[in-house]
């Protein structure tokens, strides 16, 4: 008889282009990779204009759109989210705009939380924009995980990978395709997370 997870993570991320799609795949491996902790991935209805009509209420194709419960419910979080000017994306700033009613209640407090990003060009904005993804989750109470330097693919990566988090440069000859570093340093970023919540909630 398989045992529930001691902790459940949600993965939740914006995609246009399907680099950060990948990036949260590769969290998700790691956050698999722990005892006790498994991974749920969800991601956010794009932002229309009024003469576009209303989002659809399910994607496409791809995981579910992510609710205020998934969020209630999750034991840590990852987001994910390219690069825009800098900044996180408007669909994941929309989103994260409607979690008051969580901030509230205290939902968020005392959870692990980590970010992860994606950008065209190598100096894009990568580190603003885990940055900017990491300012609502301090609102609401979270602990913020990154990326150490003990980790040797943080040394070597020629490409993404940060201290403040996971990260992927989508060059316009490689695409959404991620290096092994890139790999590695997303998956390190989803056991860390998965790790510490696994610890909270047995204490």
């Amino acid at each position: 008889m398989a045992t529930q997870p001691t902790a459940e993570i949600l993965v939740l991320y914006y995609s246009r282009s399907g680099a950060t799609a990948e990036l949260a795949r590769q969290v998700c491996r790691g956050v698999e990779a722990v005892a006790g902790a498994a991974a749920r991935l969800r991601t956010v209805p794009p932002v229309v204009v009024e003469s576009d009509g209303p989002a659809k209420p399910v994607p496409a194709e791809g995981p579910p759109y992510a609710t205020l419960e998934d969020l209630r419910e999750a034991s840590g979080l990852v987001l994910g989210s390219p690069t825009r000017f800098g900044n996180m994306a408007a669909p994941l700033k929309h989103f994260l705009d409607s979690t008051a009613t969580l901030w509230l209640t205290g939902a968020l407090a005392g959870k692990p939380a980590g970010v992860f990003t994606s950008t065209q060009t190598m100096h894009g904005g990568q580190e603003t924009t885990l940055v900017s993804m990491m300012l609502p989750l301090l609102h609401h109470g979270m602990y913020l995980v990154g990326l150490p330097y003990t980790e040797r693919a943080l040394n070597e990566t020629a490409s993404g990978g940060t201290p403040y988090g996971a990260s992927h440069v989508a060059r316009a000859a490689h695409g959404s395709a991620l290096t092994e570093e890139e790999k590695t340093l997303a998956q390190l970023l989803g056991r860390r997370v998965a790790t510490l919540a696994v610890q909270l909630a047995r204490r």
